[in-house]
Parts: C-alpha cells; sequence; structure tokens
C-alpha cells in the first residue's frame, strides 16, 4: 500500500491518531461525503418542489436519466458483489433519496383521491 504523508492542523493530528487503523476507511468515506453528484441530486429534487408542483405533477416525478443510470450501475455492482465502499455510501444516499419521495408520493397520491 502506498504511503502517503499529510500536513494537518494539532486538532485534526489528535483525531487522526485514535483511528489510526482506520484511516484508509475514513479517508474513503470522507471522499464519498465530497461527491458532487449528490449535490446534483439533492438540488434537483429540491428545484423540483420548490417550483411548486401540483400533486398530479409529484406523483408523476421521475428522477434525471442520469440519475436513473447511476442508480442501474450502482446496482449491478452491488449485485455482482464490486461495490466500493465509496459506491455504497453513494448507494445508500440514493436509496434515503428514493425513500422520501416515494412517501412524498403517496401523500400526493391521497390528496388526488380525496380531492376526487
Amino acid at each position: 500500500m502506498p504511503v502517503i504523508t499529510l500536513e494537518v492542523p494539532d486538532t485534526l493530528a489528535r483525531r487522526l491518531e485514535s483511528v489510526r487503523e482506520r484511516l484508509p476507511e475514513v479517508l474513503e468515506l470522507g471522499l464519498g461525503e465530497l461527491s458532487p453528484l449528490s449535490t446534483q441530486v439533492y438540488s434537483y429534487i429540491l428545484e423540483f418542489l420548490a417550483s411548486g408542483p401540483t400533486a398530479e405533477e409529484v406523483t408523476n416525478f421521475q428522477p434525471a436519466p442520469e440519475m436513473q443510470a447511476r442508480v442501474s450501475e450502482l446496482l449491478e455492482k452491488n449485485r455482482a458483489g464490486t461495490l466500493t465502499e465509496i459506491e455504497r455510501t453513494e448507494l445508500d444516499k440514493y436509496m434515503h433519496i428514493e425513500h422520501l419521495m416515494v412517501m412524498i408520493k403517496a401523500q400526493a397520491h391521497l390528496y388526488l383521491a380525496s380531492a376526487s
């Protein structure tokens, strides 16, 4: 495994010392949190919700094609057992977002059913 030397503030050095044996995992998870795709996904959904969609528009909402493609890719890697920790974190985020959207869509369906 390659060795990398970093300069970090003293306070961070003390925190890292306590997880010395898990540094590769800590770095990989931290890098996963920096994924710009996650920000794009949240922004895409927030912009849609902020636009004041009707209940019908909410029930018809679909993620962007590139988001759907990425989820399919991650699910395939998961089935094949080749998902990295960073990808696992990304997939977990997608699943969390999907769960929230399912709940929002369910409420929209209830609203539409009661309005008719």
